[in-house]
């Protein structure tokens, strides 16, 4: 079953999380729910590589984890967007180096060039990972 959970209009954190299996359409959708958090929150600024950022993320889902599921968290704060990626696979994903002419294997490289800050951090348990980044809008005065 899918669990989703809209913006808490009180909180300084509004969210979007989201869990289920996801396909070949899946980031498409997924890239117009954070626009909409993005624009109604007034970072439509960080919204292209955010959303470069999460189709890379949603396409490893895809290709490399068992079952598809994973869990999807949007966290809009002041400044940014964190967007995590959660699944019970705990396989790390791989910055690719080699063969700058393949058709594949870059997709963090994208990640590492749109965003501010990524990561990976495993589970506890070891049964799975988070692999996250963050767009940070830019400060007025150029800070």
């Amino acid at each position: 079953m899918n669990h989703v959970t809209g913006p808490l209009t009180t909180d300084i954190e509004n969210g979007y999380r989201a869990e289920f299996a996801v396909g070949e359409h899946s980031a498409r959708h997924l890239r117009r729910i954070l626009r909409l958090y993005l624009t109604g929150t007034g970072l439509l600024e960080v919204a292209d590589a955010a959303e470069l950022a999460l189709t890379e993320l949603v396409a490893n889902v895809v290709r490399h984890v068992p079952g598809r599921r994973c869990r999807t968290c949007f966290l809009i704060r002041r400044g940014g967007v964190r967007v995590e990626i959660a699944d019970r696979c705990s396989r790390l994903p791989v910055l690719a180096t080699g063969d700058v002419l393949a058709e594949g294997g870059r997709g963090l490289l994208l990640v590492e060039a749109v965003t501010d800050r990524w990561g990976v951090e495993l589970r506890p348990d070891g049964r799975g990972k988070t692999v996250w980044f963050e767009c940070l809008a830019k400060m007025p005065g150029g800070g």
